[in-house]
């Protein structure tokens, strides 16, 4: 299981985006430059965002973009489900059913109980981490979730679907 470079590029974005605060924006050159990521990638990246609801755009000599809402109103595990999708959800079955259409494990799948596990995991923790968090340093970063203030408790063993 891995991150898309989707996912990657459009959390750094976001978090660059985050890091000029309530009042700054960037533009699409400097996310390209700060980022390390070519302008049409960016521009693939933003849009996403901002049909997502996680940034707002403003034209003009001033403009660029800005954080539709605050930091921590933003969920990380949401921001990557806008991304890329979720490692498990309800069509997970019907897409990887094989060759016959219809999954011959339908009725009785030990390996969709490890999914759903896995996802629960996934999202107790993306649920809880905003991208206020992710605005602190990885020195900081590490302390924080050494201490669990970002890792379930439990994961239920069903998850969400």
């Amino acid at each position: 299981m891995r991150l898309t470079s989707q996912e990657e590029y459009g959390l750094r974005c976001l978090l660059r985006v985050g890091r000029e605060g309530s009042e700054g924006s960037v533009t699409i050159p400097e996310l390209a430059r700060f980022e390390g990521i070519s302008q049409p990638h960016v521009a693939k990246m933003m849009r996403i965002l901002r049909k997502g609801g996680f940034v707002k755009s403003t034209r003009g000599q001033s403009g660029g973009y800005a954080l539709a809402r605050p930091a921590e109103q933003i969920a990380v595990g949401h921001a990557l489900a806008v991304l890329g999708g979720r490692l498990f959800d309800a069509n997970f079955c019907g897409t990887h059913a094989g060759s016959v259409g219809l999954c011959t494990h339908n009725g009785d799948c030990a390996i969709r109980s490890v999914w759903r596990t896995i996802q629960g995991a996934i999202d107790s923790v993306l649920g809880r981490m905003t991208l206020k968090d992710l605005l602190r340093s990885e020195e900081e970063m590490n302390v924080w979730t050494s201490r669990g203030s970002a890792l379930p408790t439990h994961a239920h063993p069903h998850g969400p679907a």
